[in-house]
Order: structure tokens, then C-alpha cells, then sequence
């Protein structure tokens, strides 16, 4: 398996487990992570929040870790990337104000290479306008999104992962081994027992 050099677009208050996990379980198989968010480099922290379903209609929000960056978002040359990482919780809603953000994101839909979006990640991309015609699965309130961006919403378990080419997308953290596992096959990755 030849390594990867994968981009992971955060922001303040994405969901704690989106982050964490899938940061740490890419570089556990050997693949090269760079965290980054705009206006802030390489040492500098996000905020995360933990989400969780407890019985309310919608999911409760504690605070999370402080996740440390280990890239400096103004020093990306994202054409150097073989694929991206976009968690949920609330950061997506704000990232998807910034170009340079959504430039980003679309040079992987453009040059069709992998991408992992989990929860509210849909709201990143409907933002920059990759869902058209696409399915893609999300944390069920970002339905919506999904449709008016031109996408078919993917409505699967919460523990369920969907691909549609290049994406793979799930609607929540319960998804991880799922999400996980369809990530690393687009990657090429392959782990033996």
C-alpha cells in the first residue's frame, strides 16, 4: 500500500469523535494527515464539541477536546493532496463561508479523488456546490441541505456509510468503522490479518 497525504478541513466546534478518530486512525495505517482551518497554522487549536443522542429531538452539545492542528491552512498546495477529510458538527456551517475553503474542496471533486464527509460535513460541500447529482448521506437535519444542493440524500442507519464514487459519507460518529473502512478502500489501503 503506498501511503496518502490527506487534507482534513476543520473548524471550531466540529464534532469532537469526527475529528479525533479519523485523524488518528488514517496515521495509525501509515497515511500522512495534515488538520488544518483557515487563519490559523500548524500548533495552533480548534475548539471541538462532543454530540451526542439522548433522547431530545435533536443531539445534546458538550464541550470536547482542543484538537492541535499540525499544518498552517495559508501554506496548502491542495493539488499536492491525494484526498480530504471533512468531519461535522458546526464548524462545516461556518467553513463554507470561506473561498478559499470551498476551492479547496472542489479541486477534489474536480479531479475525482477521495473524500470522507460524516454529519453535518454535507453542509461544507453543499456549500461548494459538489453534491449535484450525487448521493450522499449526513446527519439526517442536513437532509435539506443535501436536496437543495441537487444531491439525493443517502438514508441509511446511523451507524451506515454510503459511496458514490469518490464520496463516502455517513450521517454520524456511531458510522466510524463503516465510514472508516469505505474511506480506506477508495484510498487503496489494505490492512491484512
Amino acid at each position: 500500500m503506498a501511503a496518502k497525504k490527506i487534507l482534513m478541513i476543520c473548524g471550531d466546534y466540529c464534532e469532537d469523535y469526527e475529528t479525533m478518530v479519523p485523524f488518528q486512525a488514517l496515521l495509525a495505517v501509515g497515511h500522512t494527515v495534515h488538520a488544518v482551518c483557515p487563519d490559523k497554522k500548524a500548533g495552533d487549536h480548534i475548539k471541538t464539541a462532543i454530540h451526542d443522542f439522548e433522547g431530545a429531538q435533536t443531539y445534546s452539545e458538550k464541550p470536547g477536546h482542543n484538537f492541535t492542528l499540525n499544518a498552517s491552512f495559508a501554506d496548502i498546495q491542495v493539488e499536492s493532496y491525494d484526498a480530504l477529510v471533512v468531519p461535522g458538527g458546526r464548524g462545516p456551517e461556518y467553513l463554507r463561508t470561506y473561498p478559499a475553503v470551498v476551492a479547496m474542496v472542489r479541486h477534489f471533486f474536480e479531479a475525482n479523488k477521495p473524500v470522507a464527509a460524516v454529519c453535518h460535513g454535507a453542509q461544507l460541500l453543499a456549500g461548494a456546490g459538489v453534491l449535484k447529482e450525487r448521493t450522499c448521506s449526513a446527519y439526517p437535519a442536513c437532509r435539506f441541505e443535501v436536496e437543495q444542493a441537487g444531491g439525493t440524500y443517502a438514508d441509511i442507519a446511523i451507524d451506515a456509510a454510503y459511496t458514490d464514487g469518490n464520496l463516502v459519507s455517513a450521517p454520524a460518529w456511531p458510522a466510524h468503522p463503516a465510514w472508516i473502512a469505505q474511506f480506506l478502500a477508495l484510498l487503496g489501503t489494505t490492512i491484512t490479518h
